[in-house]
């Protein structure tokens, strides 16, 4: 069993890393506490644990002092940092001292049991080698690429400053002048087949799984590191570091290498993925503009030139139109919706919809851009239909449709229109629910209907969706209630009105027929005659008969 001591000032911390962390299956029979370093170090003389938690930022004693002295007095002891966001200045003396893994604030469970199991990884691996030499160099690198994607994240979002951060130059080939830079962006449209297919529903071993691809394509003199974009789903960030080279052949090479990516990757694993490059550039901080160009790219890809293969965008940046827009159609789906009239609500979708195949372009972007804009429409529409919010995508990203259970992938523009299709259905389903509990029925209100629209072509599906009622349900409620089977009980309606207006000597049959809202006389005078076992004609003449 192992022993762990965790040193922050702040107690809400330490309980919550007491709490999160899978103490048990990561064999730690003993956690220790402290409030600052000289603590700290108190508590490693006298209970010499394996592991040490520390936060970079404390009184008495920060954590860049303690690890100093860590570092020289016990070599052997493994740490976890850690620190606020981007706190370069802080894990600066991390890198000396070589710790397994940085944690930022806020913690979370998953980021937390990582850098536990690396460490622990770290400690297994000590006790089988009993090497010094190789138990520094695990530790170490097991702690270089998450401290490297930290790195590249801070710089395409615009926050890494060179001046303050030379010592992290090395780590990302920025310290040598002849190297330049470039970012490769990836989405993976079919993702979540792919994942569940090939990786048993393991994202993240997908994404490892990709990135190790794009990892070794690379070449000696073009080399790449990958990870997935945590801002934004089924992206996969790809920084690559060539050298030297024309401005001409570095371009070349570029796009070669994206090409050879995405065409590894589809024959490796059957990944359709958008895939977008940016320029190369001689300073490293540019690799934002690189990102932006190479996304850029990828959202002006025409949705029509998606036929199930990989796509590459164009480096120059395409114009993009306004987006179509659902916001005018949205009163008549939402009427159609909560009536029930589901049928009325595919016609009038599928309209909407058929204009992306009648576009003379329709790219990913807006493609993006109208699945946002649909769930936050459709949204409003069920909330304000009694819909749970629990129930509902929380954000327009397609990660919020793979947790409500949809699949957000298309690789053409049929796939596309299906999935805005089971969005629809998704939503339809919800109001369905919702429109159940929160509306009272009567079967009393499908007798009225019956009563006042005889002459209408009404179908049993009218009330089943309206009612949100099987079909079977409804028949027998009707019939325990009124004696009579629905169809039966729309005919007797019929032929009582019927012989009411044939004792009407004015009315013609034909116009009989028509009032009653049958096709033609002979399909009444069929129906009539089935009914009475006499035509209308015999049974008016009857009628006239008697009076006499």
């Amino acid at each position: 069993m192992y022993k762990v001591l965790i040193i922050d000032d702040e107690e809400p911390l330490r309980e919550a890393i007491k709490i999160l962390g899978d103490w048990k299956g990561l064999q730690v029979g003993e956690i220790w506490e402290a409030t600052n370093g000289v603590a700290g170090l108190d508590m490693l003389k006298k209970h010499q644990p394996d592991l040490v938690m520390v936060d970079m930022k404390m009184p008495e004693m920060n954590g860049v002092e303690f690890l100093r002295i860590v570092e020289q007095d016990y070599p052997e002891l493994l740490t976890i940092v850690i620190s606020g966001y981007n706190d370069f200045e802080f894990t600066r003396q991390a890198i000396h001292s070589k710790v397994v893994d940085y944690l930022l604030k806020p913690i979370n469970r998953q980021d937390l049991n990582q850098a536990l199991r690396k460490a622990i990884d770290v400690l297994e691996a000590k006790r089988q080698t009993h090497s010094e030499l190789i138990t520094r160099n695990i530790a170490f690198n097991m702690s270089l690429p998450k401290l490297k994607e930290k790195i590249y994240l801070s710089i395409l979002g615009r926050g890494f400053k060179k001046q303050s951060n030379q010592a992290f130059l090395p780590l990302i080939g920025a310290d040598q002048e002849d190297n330049r830079f470039g970012a490769l962006v990836l989405q993976l449209l079919n993702m979540q087949h792919v994942r569940d297919k090939r990786f048993n529903r393991d994202t993240e071993l997908l994404y490892f799984a990709v990135a190790n691809v794009i990892n070794e394509v690379a070449t000696e003199d073009d080399l790449c590191f990958s990870f997935p974009n945590p801002k934004q789903d089924r992206e996969i960030i790809a920084i690559f570091t060539m050298q030297g080279g024309y401005p001409e052949d570095l371009a070349f090479r570029a796009d070669y290498l994206m090409k050879k990516v995405g065409h590894t990757l589809s024959d490796l694993f059957g990944i359709v993925s958008a895939a977008g490059i940016g320029h190369v550039y001689e300073e490293v901080t540019q690799l934002a503009d690189s990102y932006d160009e190479a996304r850029s790219s990828i959202m002006a890809i025409d949705l029509h030139r998606l036929k199930g293969t990989t796509v590459f965008g164009a480096k120059e940046r395409a114009g993009t139109p306004d987006p179509m827009s659902l916001t005018s159609r949205m009163p008549i789906l939402r009427t159609a919706l909560e009536s029930g009239n589901m049928n009325h609500a595919r016609i009038v979708f599928a309209d909407f919809t058929k204009k992306i195949k009648e576009a003379d372009s329709f790219t990913l972007g807006e493609a993006e851009r109208m699945i946002r804009d649909i769930i936050v429409l459709f949204n409003d529409m069920a909330l304000d239909l009694g819909v749970s919010s629990a129930k509902l995508p929380a954000t327009g990203s397609r990660s919020s449709l793979d947790a409500a259970g949809l699949s957000g992938d298309f690789s053409t523009t049929d796939e596309y229109e299906q999935l805005l299709h089971r969005i629809l259905d998704y939503y339809s389903e919800q109001i369905r629910e919702s429109m159940t509990v929160n509306r009272p029925f009567h079967i009393e209100d499908i007798k009225e209907y019956i009563d006042q629209h005889y002459f209408e072509d009404i179908k049993i599906s009218m009330f089943t969706e309206k009612y949100f009622l099987s079909r079977e349900y409804l028949m027998k409620l009707f019939k325990q209630q009124f004696g009579f089977g629905i169809h039966e009980y729309m005919q007797k309606v019929r032929m009582d009105k019927a012989c009411v207006l044939l004792d009407d000597p004015s009315l013609k049959i034909q116009e009989i027929s028509e009032m009653l809202g049958y096709k033609d006389k002979n399909y009444f005078s069929k129906a009539f005659r089935n009914y009475y076992g006499v035509s209308p004609s015999e049974y008016r003449m009857r009628q006239e008969g008697e009076k006499k």
